[in-house]
């Protein structure tokens, strides 16, 4: 097995750590949470840059890699409302209907793919993806640096405080609506693979 592939592989196991310290109370378990989850991110990054620049693209790879970035920021986001509902130590509130288009857009684009895989067809990822995956992470990073600054003692609530759930809270609503907004224009310009058989 490839680097890569080690790398998607280790995204799995980063996931179930980082939702094991989301949920299991102590006094630095936010700040556990938001390490592995960074590092889960930079394994994003760096498994597909090695596998490109090295000419190392798998079949595996290209199945495995995009279903472990939902995998992991799907569950952080839901893990994020279950804590926002238990009044778990969340600060920022998360709501479940900003979760379901999130997950939505993220299972009828992989269906829109996979029926296009069916009939032979390759959708590359645009642009509109790409900043809709970014601005997933740094909301998800901004979310869980809110409950960390509890953990960092008085300079974090002195000087990260004032402003970091606004930060968070206007990261969450971008990625809403960016999440939205490029699952619309990538399932419309691809209308064809799934309305010509009507």
């Amino acid at each position: 097995m490839n680097l890569p592939n080690k790398l998607t592989l280790s995204r799995f196991a980063l996931t179930a750590l980082f939702l094991l310290a989301v949920f299991w109370r102590s006094p630095i378990n936010d700040t556990a949470a938001l390490v592995l989850f960074i590092v889960a991110s930079v394994t994003d990054y760096f498994d597909g840059k090695i596998a490109r620049d090295r000419k190392l693209v798998t079949n595996f790879g290209t199945l495995m890699d995009p279903l472990a970035d939902k995998i992991l920021t799907c569950s952080a986001f839901i893990a994020l409302v279950e804590r926002s509902q238990l009044g778990n130590g969340a600060l920022v509130k998360v709501e479940a209907w900003m979760v379901v288009i999130i997950v939505a857009r993220e299972l009828a684009i992989t269906g829109l793919r996979l029926l296009a895989a069916s009939k032979s067809v390759v959708l590359a990822a645009e642009r509109y993806g790409k900043h809709k995956t970014a601005s997933q992470i740094t909301a998800i990073i901004a979310l869980l640096l809110v409950d960390s600054c509890v953990e960092w003692g008085w300079w974090a609530t002195t000087w990260l405080m004032p402003w970091v759930p606004k930060f968070a809270q206007v990261a969450l609503w971008l990625t809403v609506g960016l999440t939205f907004t490029s699952g619309a224009i990538y399932l419309w310009r691809n209308r064809k693979i799934y309305l010509e058989d009507l």
